[in-house]
């Protein structure tokens, strides 16, 4: 495992916006993004509050003079200091309504960006991002964590060598329970704005996490989606957004798909599951047991996979994201760590040698995130009328 960033020979500086007091996500950011010690968090605006982003500063170690109290304080005073002091990328971890303007800003800047999901508040800001992204020739990745996890690598090599061939059907699944009940009535942080349309967008469940099972399923074996049906239901009584859903997806090569959302499910915590299967044999992976990964075909015995890089079943993808010996278990921040990785190698491709691949990525980019705000766009259209079929292929889709 690489700690160091090559031709660059220094760390790259971090910005984190959002991780204030309350918050979970931006935590996560700013540990996967230093875990490599790749990087080092330098600057921050931590919260919407001025006086409770400095007040959270410290517990980041963020110096004083760094603690901003606005993207656009951050945006301002850091594109004043001296290229070799200013921060090299932009860590966007606040709700969802937020990312849009404050990803244009940092871009506009010539700041990279790693933004968390969903990209944007809706698909039109999505296409706006894209347009934005590729004018600034900046570095952009979307944290669909999930991707970098050395099993889903490794299974994603499978597929697409045709080791599994043709595919022809994927259920994937996120299945929670803690909204089972009305938390943001108790003015619950993290279900407030989860269940807020005005923060959260046109979706509650299938926004939040139906985006990652979604594009689980379209990393691992890019297959390019045709159309949709959904349905999309609160259980919840008083509740403003969904939280159950299902949608089916046909496929381009004829396959199917099936993604289910719930976060109303008694005892369940952060269950993401999907199964894949092709005519020479079928995956399947849980989040919650990332270290394995279970093969099948028949008349053969099953095969049970687990995360070893020195195994000589383990292909290049699946060694190239592990950091420990088999045994000992690497998990959500590690995968996380694994999406922030593969930006850095494009940021520092993109300083020193000038050019950096931008559409083929191991890392989830702009055009996934935007392909992810037209699934949730279409999904809410399907739902709507009742689960009709509607289109689902996105121009900028990649395989």
């Amino acid at each position: 495992m690489e700690t160091t960033n090559g031709p660059l020979n220094r760390k790259l500086r971090m910005a984190l916006v959002g991780g204030g007091k309350g918050a979970f996500i931006g935590r996560v950011h700013a540990t996967a993004g230093v875990l490599d010690n790749r990087a080092s968090l330098v600057a921050g605006c931590l919260s919407s509050d001025p006086q409770r982003a400095k007040e959270s500063a410290p517990a980041y170690d963020i110096p004083a003079d760094r603690a901003y109290g606005s993207i656009d304080e951050l945006v301002e005073k850091e594109s004043k200091r001296p290229e070799g002091e200013r921060v090299d990328f932009v860590s966007i971890a606040t709700p969802n309504h937020t990312h849009f303007p404050i990803a244009r800003k940092c871009l506009e800047a010539g700041f990279n960006v790693i933004c968390d999901k969903p990209m944007t508040f809706d698909f039109a800001q999505a296409k706006e991002l894209v347009a934005t992204v590729e004018k600034s020739g900046c570095v952009f990745g979307v944290s669909h964590n999930y991707t970098g996890y050395p099993l889903v690598r490794q299974a994603r090599e499978m597929i697409q060598s045709g080791e599994l061939g043709e595919i022809n059907a994927i259920r994937s699944n996120y299945i929670q329970g803690w909204l089972r009940t009305p938390l943001e009535q108790q003015e619950q942080k993290q279900a407030s704005w989860r269940t807020d349309p005005t923060k959260s967008g046109a979706t509650g469940a299938f926004g939040d996490i139906a985006t990652h099972a979604y594009n689980l399923g379209r990393y691992m074996t890019g297959l390019l989606p045709s159309e949709l049906s959904c349905n999309l239901k609160t259980f919840v009584e008083g509740r403003r957004l969904d939280d159950y859903g299902h949608a089916m997806v046909r496929f381009q090569n004829g396959g199917f798909g099936t993604v289910t959302a719930s976060q109303i499910s008694h005892g369940r915590e952060n269950d993401l599951f999907i199964e894949v299967d092709g005519t020479k044999g079928a995956v399947q992976w849980r989040q919650e047991e990332p270290n394995v990964l279970m093969v099948r075909r028949n008349g053969q015995p099953h095969s049970l996979y687990t995360r070893d890089p020195n195994a000589a079943y383990m292909n290049d993808a699946g060694k190239a994201a592990c950091r420990l010996p088999s045994g000992h278990p690497e998990a959500f921040f590690e995968a996380f760590a694994n999406v922030y990785r593969s930006v850095f190698d494009a940021i520092v491709a993109k300083k020193t040698s000038g050019k950096f691949e931008p559409r083929d990525t191991v890392y989830p980019n702009v055009y996934d995130g935007a392909e992810g705000m037209y699934f949730l766009q279409q999904s809410v259209a399907s739902s709507q009328n009742n689960g009709a079929w509607v289109d689902l292929k996105y121009e900028n889709a990649r395989r």
